[in-house]
């Protein structure tokens, strides 16, 4: 991992490359009462209401983290052409395991450090004041275990400007506590050090990478006990929709097995596995 002594090393870093823009995206990323972002699929018969069998669905993102899990985008996203966008890595729920996490990217890229900070935490904390409702803030630190880079009170600071959880690539401290506050915490492990001249932000709400896994600002991303995967907003309208269907044929071959259905009949009938 680099050791920095300043922002000016950013150029230098592989993590922070370009992120495309999407030109020919044909849904819409609307914000409801709250702020809160509405995915409205188009179709030749317009903007649909909620009716989850219909190919106009307004599915929300509340609706996406009810129904929906990590497997499921990723078998959308392959099906999509889009067949590593989920990081390898040992990220786990470290405070909420049952908890299904889906939100917008909000990034910050880490680098490891040796000397006294001039500046502490001053760009971790931009970044946490930055957020907004139902952002998920994504920390690309190289899976370095040097220190806790996120803890109880960037947890709350960041629950106060509607972040709704956080995805480290590194360790975290205050487990416990983060668990009572109830906010959902992904990370490599744990570490009790704190990250002042240890680690810090050398940028925020750019593109980074985990694992080859490119994450703009702005992406479709979960997390639960299966892993985390990033859905770009280039497919972002046909992977939610290719997993919103599925979810519905899966529990049509379900019903087929418990009724009595041999695996292998229910796959050459449905076609879902």
């Amino acid at each position: 991992m680099p050791m920095v002594t300043g922002r000016g090393l950013l150029s230098k870093l592989p993590h922070a490359i370009p992120c495309r823009k999407n030109p020919t995206l044909d849904c819409v990323i609307e914000y409801g009462s709250g702020g809160i972002p509405v995915t409205t699929f188009e179709t030749n018969h317009g903007s649909g209401q909620a009716n989850e069998n219909a190919d106009d669905t307004v599915i929300t993102l509340e609706m996406m983290r009810q129904r929906l899990s990590v497997p499921l985008l990723c078998d959308a996203l392959d099906a999509a052409g889009y067949p590593h966008q989920s990081p390898r890595l040992p990220i786990h729920a470290v405070t909420l395991p049952e908890v299904t996490l889906i939100g917008r990217c909000r990034t910050t890229l880490w680098a490891e450090m040796a000397h006294v900070d001039p500046e502490p935490y001053k760009l971790e904390l931009a970044a946490v004041d930055s957020c907004g409702p139902d952002d998920v803030l994504v920390c690309a630190a190289s899976g370095s275990m040097r220190s806790g880079i996120w803890g109880e009170l960037l947890s709350t600071a960041a629950r106060n400007s509607g972040c709704i959880g956080v995805i480290v690539d590194g360790a975290v401290r205050d487990v416990a506590q983060m668990r009572r506050m109830h906010f959902p915490v992904f990370a490599r492990g744990t570490c009790p050090y704190d990250s002042r001249d240890r680690q810090r932000v050398i940028d925020y709400d750019i593109a980074i990478e985990i694992d080859g896994v490119r994450i703009c600002p702005g992406d479709l991303i979960a997390a639960d006990q299966d892993g985390i995967v990033i859905v770009p907003q280039l497919v972002e309208q046909a992977v939610v929709r290719a997993a919103w269907q599925k979810v519905h044929a899966e529990n049509q071959v379900r019903d087929a097995i418990r009724a009595g259905m041999t695996a292998t009949k229910a796959f050459e009938t449905f076609g879902v596995l």
